[in-house]
């Protein structure tokens, strides 16, 4: 298939996911035991209790929801919700009491209500984002919303409200070239944000009064960032380099959010996202190109990674989570509508 160079830098990635789509998968041997999902689900993300998974499938435009065992990590179906067109990305609030997905096509994001008990999703009044948002994130306050707008060039800046979980927008501010994703470090003092198009990370540091964002110098990354995470202690970030096959590793200044380059470590082909142990020993990156992830061990001195045993993943997997207890871990194969479930090694990271 030949595809439009003028096509943006998501809709390039799905639309060839989805072309690549019809049959099995022919690269992960996870996808047999992977609970099924909507179309093309292109993130995944695991509530703060560790007893819900949620699902974004860009190509159903709808949210799957699913119940985790708590012994065993698998997943267990519930109904799933509408979201506007072609939803890239899922976040859920630190109350666990509110979601909401960023949805590319209609440029706008979806608010839930989740119940308690069930997981379930109530839709609430959906809010307007910029162009193309590719990513949400809640800050750990649960105070304030962010969203990567792929195609405007732009971070969304939102105000939650923690009683209804509505949405009131503030001022957005510029990003780079194409930004694909969008995280808060654990402090709620920083935000970053994945430039795809122009190669860098976007630094900002968070008023933590009005979750205005102001921005910092930004950084060079790999080619194609398509994902960036920070550790649960707030000392390092590690970005997936999509079409560099490698993985950034980055030292965050305390005080000012500053990153400072340590040394890339190689991934597989077409890493799409990178995600941290709540531990902080351990990272994994979903590599879209070759249908599996990359474990590894994290110095937690320097940053550093080291690079174990990969497995296999569902075919063209675009997001990984890591549950709250750091005991599974859950990969979300676009190509083949799945969504595989791995348990954790506590001790090596490794995963099955």
């Amino acid at each position: 298939m030949k595809v439009k160079w003028t096509l943006s830098a998501l809709a390039l990635f799905f639309v060839i996911g989805i072309a690549a789509c019809g049959g099995g998968g022919d690269g992960g041997g996870s996808a047999s035991s992977g609970a099924a999902t909507g179309t093309s689900p292109a993130f995944i993300t695991v509530d703060p209790s560790g007893k819900f998974a949620y699902a974004a499938n860009w190509g159903s435009s709808n949210i799957s929801v699913y119940t985790i065992h708590a012994t065993t990590g698998a997943l267990t179906a519930g109904t799933a919700v509408a979201t506007g067109t072609n939803p890239t990305s899922i976040t859920v609030d630190p109350s666990g009491k509110f979601a909401y997905a960023a949805n590319y096509g209609s440029n706008n994001i979806s608010a839930y209500t989740i119940h308690a008990t069930t997981g379930a999703l109530t839709a609430g009044t959906a809010v307007a984002a910029g162009t193309n948002p590719a990513s949400i994130k809640v800050d750990p306050s649960g105070k304030f919303v962010y969203v990567a707008n792929e195609g405007g060039d732009t971070i969304s800046v939102y105000t939650l409200n923690t009683t209804t979980g509505a949405l009131t927008p503030g001022t957005a501010v510029a990003a780079g070239t194409n930004p694909t994703f969008t995280t808060v470090d654990p402090s709620g003092k920083f935000a970053y944000a994945a430039n795809w198009g122009s190669d860098d990370i976007s630094v900002y540091r968070i008023d933590t009064t009005t979750g205005a964002l102001t921005a910092g110098t930004a950084v060079a990354a790999g080619t194609n960032p398509a994902s960036i995470t920070v550790d649960p202690l707030g000392k390092f970030a590690y970005a997936a380099n999509y079409g560099s096959n490698n993985i950034s590793v980055y030292t965050i200044n305390p005080t000012t959010g500053a990153l400072t380059a340590g040394t890339a470590v190689a991934a597989g082909t077409n890493p799409a996202a990178v995600a941290v142990s709540p531990s902080g020993k351990f990272a994994y990156a979903a590599n879209w190109g070759s249908n599996n992830i990359s474990v590894y061990s994290i110095d937690t001195i320097t940053g550093a990674l080291t690079a174990g045993t990969a497995v296999a993943a569902g075919r063209n997997p675009t997001s990984i989570a890591v549950d709250p207890s750091g005991k599974f871990a859950y990969a979300a194969n676009e190509g083949d509508n799945t969504i595989s479930s791995y348990t954790i090694n506590a001790t090596t990271g490794a995963i099955q």
